[in-house]
């Protein structure tokens, strides 16, 4: 069988690259369904794109390249996308868009897309053999039988390493190897990390915080669990934080605890320091920190020690064990290196035809919609420039 375009992978990237690729598309994925990730994300609702998506909320090893795809194919066209099919949606915090009813809505958008666009789906497919001589022949097997493909572009669409329950495999970047495209090592993204037990005793608790590996600080909310520290603000942190680096935490990100410590001196000098703090903070939170806080009233502790101690507050140095790994990492961070890609077109460089999109490429966007954007700006990037490549050859 022979097609224009081969897409390995049915998700958010994949089935938007399939919609603008033109006609002799298909698009394969092992999966019973499409865009399994997308129905789960958001808790149902899909945060399918940020207001505020710009390259600055992007990781990546060249902090230029995500810029063409992301200021041509942008969060205001995906929005018209939206708008057009006629899905009701709202913005709940820090510019995230979520759909009113359900990601399902979107699943079913990107497939009337692909349908217009003339591309085919075949789910329950696994990738064989993949070989090159001047087009890319592909072993696929489906229902029991083989069948071989003649593509004469190949899209790796096929996500990262995060969340294998779904499926989840490093499938691009052997392909990518094999065909001498360097990788930048992938390591899990937007991810708990972990503490051993030291935060057992606080499990369940949460708190509006700041947090700050070796990059941005983030302010959001921070969660105690069982094996760590988890919430919105350590997701995006877990984003720059190495093995072995520590991270800080702001306890009271909005409220200067120095000035609100000296304030309650003055008008109630004989309430106990940690009584205080629990007024502020959640009490077992205050608990937990006691054992290193002074045991006295306030009106015992000078302006030296009460800036010390509101010091230790907002500057809460930590050292994770590690994180909870590609099974709850959100995302992937690494990748297919960039510096092989063309950013207008997100085509291999050394090998015409092979492109490489989505979460398969060392681009990690921030919670909150950004990796989604980026699905849909480089499977964008992709389609429209093998569109035009096959106009020209007819």
């Amino acid at each position: 069988m022979q097609v224009n375009t081969l897409i390995l992978g049915a998700g958010a990237a994949g089935m938007m690259a399939a919609a603008h690729a033109g006609p002799s598309t298909l698009v394969v994925d092992h999966a019973r369904a499409p865009g399994e990730k997308i129905r789960i994300s958001g808790g149902g609702r899909c945060n399918f794109t940020n207001l505020y998506a710009e390259p600055a909320n992007f990781i990546c090893a060249n902090p230029h390249f995500m810029k063409s795809a992301l200021s041509r194919y942008t969060q205001w066209d995906f929005i018209d996308l939206v708008n057009a099919h006629g899905i009701a949606w709202h913005e709940k915090t820090l510019g995230q868009l979520f759909c009113d009813d359900s990601a399902k809505q979107i699943i079913a958008m990107l497939r009337a897309e692909m349908e217009r666009a003339g591309a085919q789906l075949w789910l329950q497919t696994t990738v064989g053999e993949i070989t090159h001589d001047g087009a890319f022949r592909v072993s696929l097997m489906r229902e029991g039988r083989e069948t071989r493909i003649t593509a004469r572009n190949l899209v790796l669409a096929t996500g990262g390493k995060s969340i294998p329950k779904m499926g989840a495999t490093g499938l691009a970047y052997q392909i990518a190897a094999q065909f001498g495209l360097p990788l930048v090592t992938p390591r899990p993204g937007l991810v708990p990390l972990t503490f051993g037990e030291t935060f057992k005793p606080l499990a369940g608790v949460a708190l509006h915080s700041r947090a700050q590996g070796q990059g941005p600080a983030f302010e959001e909310a921070t969660l105690f669990t069982h094996r760590g520290l988890s919430g919105p603000a350590i997701l995006q942190a877990s984003s720059y934080w190495q093995e072995g680096e520590s991270i800080t935490l702001d306890l009271s990100p909005q409220t200067s605890l120095f000035d609100l410590l000296k304030s309650a001196r003055q008008t109630a000098g004989r309430r106990a320091l940690t009584t205080v703090l629990s007024q502020h903070l959640p009490a077992r939170v205050v608990a937990y920190l006691g054992e290193d806080l002074p045991k006295t009233n306030l009106a015992d502790l000078s302006d030296a020690r009460l800036a010390d101690i509101a010091q230790r507050l907002h500057h809460w140095q930590l050292t994770p064990t590690g994180s909870e790994g590609y099974r709850t990492a959100e995302v992937t961070l690494g990748g297919i290196d960039t510096d092989a890609l063309n950013s207008a077109t997100m085509e291999a460089k050394a090998l015409p035809g092979l492109y490489a999109i989505g979460e398969a490429v060392d681009v990690t966007g921030w919670l909150g919609g950004y990796n989604f954007q980026w699905a849909w700006s480089s499977g964008w990037a992709a389609g429209t420039a093998i569109a035009k490549a096959a106009h020209h050859l007819a």
